[in-house]
């Protein structure tokens, strides 16, 4: 499957006019939870024509998205839509740049980029951002105490990807089981999720299983002292000229290859 994406990714550069910088999966397969049946999520990043950048019109795209056949769900991102959002420290993007699946990377704008993580990160925007996560894949929990054992998963993932940025002010890695280590969490819900894990493994996106009050306890205490252990964490803002800079040179270098 990784050739016919790559594949996919040139087919794409040709359709579309525009180079790719960087491609990842994304979702339960970066996060190493995978189901038997789950899509493939490629996200990218990608430049266009120099004369792009100096037209007028305001309404032109800067993104892509498209469902491929094979359960390829692509999006992708212009350049300057991406470092905007940079800027401002977007969780998602940050994990494209984290991710254990690379199809493509431009190895300089790679670098500079996850370079520039620490420069912009903001640790209470990204701990809300995925207690938000968190909190939305609970929502499918049913009266019957049930819940879809891949919406359990989202939300262990979003509430221990807060727990890290909480405790260390950093960007938390993309893989679960970099989250999920003995001693971070007690030996109990470390058996319980690992359990879990495995029925995760062989079960389909629809699979429900009841809903562990172990772990629904554990969901509720740690979001609590996740909110207060925040309260009291800032993050200034960085100056744009970073960013500028690798915008610029980045749109240089490419203005000059073959489309």
């Amino acid at each position: 499957m990784y050739d016919k994406i790559v594949g996919v990714l040139h087919e794409l550069e040709r359709q579309q006019d525009f180079k790719v910088l960087f491609a990842a999966e994304s979702g339960s397969r970066a996060w190493g939870f995978a189901s038997p049946d789950s899509d493939y999520d490629v996200r990218m990043i990608y430049v266009k024509p120099e004369a792009w950048y100096w037209s007028l019109d305001a309404k032109q795209p800067d993104t892509f998205n498209a469902m491929l056949p094979g359960e390829l769900d692509v999006s992708a991102w212009e350049l300057r839509k991406t470092l905007r959002l940079f800027a401002g420290c977007n969780p998602s993007l940050n994990e494209w740049l984290g991710s254990p699946i690379i199809y493509y990377a431009d190895p300089k704008f790679a670098d500079e980029t996850r370079s520039l993580i620490p420069v912009y990160f903001n640790p209470v925007r990204t701990v809300h951002h995925y207690l938000a996560l968190s909190a939305k894949a609970l929502e499918d929990r049913q009266q019957d105490g049930t819940i879809a054992v891949k919406k359990l998963f989202y939300a262990l993932r979003g509430l221990l990807a807060a727990m890290w940025t909480a405790e260390t002010q950093t960007m938390p890695p993309t893989p679960f089981v970099e989250l999920l280590k003995p001693g971070y969490v007690s030996a109990e819900i470390f058996d319980e999720i690992s359990r879990l894990q495995g029925t995760k493994a062989r079960s389909d996106e629809k699979c429900r299983i009841p809903f562990p009050e172990i772990l629904s306890d554990f969901i509720a205490r740690e979001k609590a002292k996740i909110l207060h252990d925040i309260s009291g964490l800032s993050a200034g803002q960085a100056s744009w000229e970073p960013l500028n800079s690798l915008f610029y040179e980045t749109a240089k270098r490419f203005s000059t290859l073959q489309w």
